[in-house]
């Protein structure tokens, strides 16, 4: 497992790959891959949408709460939200070509500001956050046990988490990943959670509720393909998302079977 120094290294690598986009072949058609079809399929059974109404009513009243928008580039889908309605906004990313646009979009917010820093630098200072948001970015961590403790050193003791990231713990999603990765641009930095990645943060915080998405509904993809009305692939996809969505709160295996899993995360108290 890297050490501390090694990741701050491999994420100086990780600014210039977000601050230029220089994807080789491979990648860029994953990303056509994950950000067309996958979200077309998001889109069309209402999983994007129910994820960030959830993390909205998972965010509670934020008008007493200091906020750490983690890794949120130029801004994720609450970005402003947060910034507007916090007491305390600071949104950070490795990327400081990404900071600069999202300055803009906050800089008429006196409560709010955007820093480009490494959240695992010494320089970032800066701790007792009340809720800290991590759209995509957890899984940018291969050490997940230095994340670990420096979540808890920079949450408020009351603090929360709220964590959404891929899985890699299908077999057919491992398959088809271990299969890419030695072609990923972006291979240093993106680490999928596996089982002992989801029990390590099981172990370190309360989650106060999780859900897992594109499970049973993953494979509505070959359901497209069907000669059957666009309404009745809709109705499939979306029977077959209420089935992951609330199977997966409680059951492992539902869990597991899922591409991409939403955590609600608590600090947990010391004994």
């Amino acid at each position: 497992m890297k050490s501390k120094e090694t990741i701050l290294e491999t994420n100086n690598k990780q600014k210039e790959f977000y601050n230029t986009k220089k994807k080789n072949f491979a990648t860029k058609v994953w990303s056509k891959i994950r950000n067309g079809v996958l979200n077309k399929i998001k889109k069309n059974i209402g999983v994007q949408d129910q994820s960030y109404e959830l993390h909205k009513d998972w965010f509670g009243e934020l008008s007493s709460k200091k906020v750490l928008d983690l890794g949120c580039f130029s801004g994720n889908y609450w970005s402003i939200y947060l910034a507007e309605n916090s007491k305390e906004y600071l949104g950070i990313d490795l990327s400081d070509v990404a900071i600069e646009k999202l300055r803009k979009k906050i800089e008429h917010l006196p409560n709010a500001r955007a820093e480009a820093i490494d959240f695992l630098s010494d320089e970032f200072s800066i701790d007792n956050f009340d809720l800290i948001y991590a759209y995509g970015v957890l899984h940018h961590f291969e050490n997940t046990t230095i994340l670990i403790d420096r979540l808890n050193e920079k949450l408020a003791p009351e603090g929360e988490i709220i964590s959404y990231d891929p899985l890699e713990t299908s077999l057919p999603i491992k398959i088809v990943r271990t299969l890419y990765r030695p072609f990923q641009s972006d291979a240093a930095w993106e680490w999928p959670f596996t089982k002992k990645t989801f029990y390590q943060f099981k172990n370190s915080f309360d989650i106060v509720e999780r859900r897992g998405l594109l499970g049973k509904s993953k494979w509505i993809a070959i359901i497209n393909l069907l000669p059957i009305s666009a309404e009745k692939k809709i109705k499939i996809g979306q029977q077959w998302h209420n089935q992951d969505w609330n199977n997966s709160i409680n059951s492992d295996a539902a869990l597991f079977s899922c591409m991409h899993i939403t955590m609600l995360m608590k600090k947990k108290t010391s004994l």
